[in-house]
């Protein structure tokens, strides 16, 4: 009963078949391989972006703080919210490759309000040379609460930044999730929004360790290709990266596996819903799911082996058994019905 986190789930095998594929004889290092030049027009042909600037690296933190040191100078800031990955999790991972670009962290929830972000640019707009000037915003699709930007609330704030000539940057850590949860095409998520680079996350949908940054505007790319050379994530062996993307995007196979953790995660949340000492915090629309129940629950699934997030308060913290305590859980593609009907019927009865 793994409910902890997408990242922990297994590889599928087309993956593995594909790195021994790409294990036979020599090939050109640091990216001048023939299967990175396939895997480029791959990804050019599904966003439907044939002038792209595509680039390959290994985590999830280091696509962001590239993409941003791309985007951002030293003295601008970046606009996120407070939830998100960039701002909780990459250890100043964004500061320290922009050179020192400040995070302006939006206390709206899950998303990035369209007004309150608007009276933030006012305010930095306002202060001159005085104050950071007007970097990028991100925004984080799916949110770090599990929750989706509908393609009408990326408009909103697209419109917000491009009044300025800000870029827009979008942490797609669960972009497929998204992809087959809002039922639309890679570049009407995208580009099409006026988004002007995404991390393409693959890796919490079943890779190794590989994702791709992709610039809608190719004049980023020489700057991109200095700052991933610098950072050490140009990797010499490069064919190992491509062909886990290759794989992950034959045949749609990241599209399956997505629309399968999702399918997992509603199959999940609808038994939560019929129990009522359960809540909800944020509404389930992909993959992952924020509840809340009594700690005798939880005692008794996590003794039984379901492994998952608790906020706030512990089981190690004294507290009644009735005390409420908040839990994150996360379907990946790989977890089975059976396990979820097993930690429902854990926390279903006293």
């Amino acid at each position: 009963m793994y409910l902890a986190s997408d990242n922990i789930g297994p590889v599928p095998d087309q993956i593995f078949d594909a790195l021994k594929e790409a294990n036979v004889g020599t090939c050109a290092s640091y990216g001048a391989d023939p299967l990175t030049a396939e895997v480029v027009v791959k990804i050019r042909d599904i966003f439907e972006a044939p002038e792209a600037a595509v680039y390959m690296v290994a985590t999830g933190t280091a696509a962001n703080a590239l993409a941003l040191a791309t985007l951002a100078k030293p003295w601008d800031t970046i606009f996120c919210t407070s939830l998100s990955h960039i701002n909780e999790d990459e250890c100043n991972a964004p500061e320290f490759f922009t050179g020192g670009a400040k995070l302006t962290a939006l206390s709206t929830g899950d998303k990035l309000v369209p007004e309150e972000l608007q009276k933030a640019i006012d305010y930095f707009a306002s202060r001159g040379v005085h104050g950071p000037q007007l970097g990028p915003i991100s925004l984080t699709q799916v949110s770090e609460k599990g929750t989706l930007y509908t393609l009408d609330e990326i408009d909103l704030i697209v419109a917000n930044a491009k009044v300025y000539g800000m870029p827009v940057h979008m942490d797609g850590a669960r972009f497929a999730n998204a992809l087959v949860a809002l039922n639309c095409s890679p570049a009407e998520m995208t580009w099409k929004r006026g988004i002007d680079a995404l991390s393409f996350g693959c890796s919490k949908n079943g890779l190794i360790s590989a994702e791709a940054v992709i610039f809608f505007d190719p004049s980023c790319a020489w700057e991109f290709e200095l700052q991933r050379k610098r950072a050490g994530h140009l990797f010499s062996k490069h064919r190992f990266l491509s062909a886990q993307i290759k794989a992950y995007l034959e045949n749609d196979l990241w599209l399956t596996l997505a629309r399968q953790a999702n399918e997992n995660a509603t199959y999940l949340a609808d038994q939560l819903r019929a129990l009522p000492h359960v809540k909800f915090d944020y509404p389930q629309e992909a993959n992952m799911m924020f509840v809340n129940f009594a700690r005798k629950f939880h005692q008794r699934a996590i003794e039984a082996g379901a492994t998952y997030h608790l906020y706030g308060k512990s089981l190690d913290d004294a507290g009644p058994d009735d005390e409420v305590l908040h839990a994150r859980l996360v379907c990946d593609w790989s977890i089975n019905k059976s396990d979820i009907d097993r930690f429902v019927r854990l926390i279903s009865t006293n």
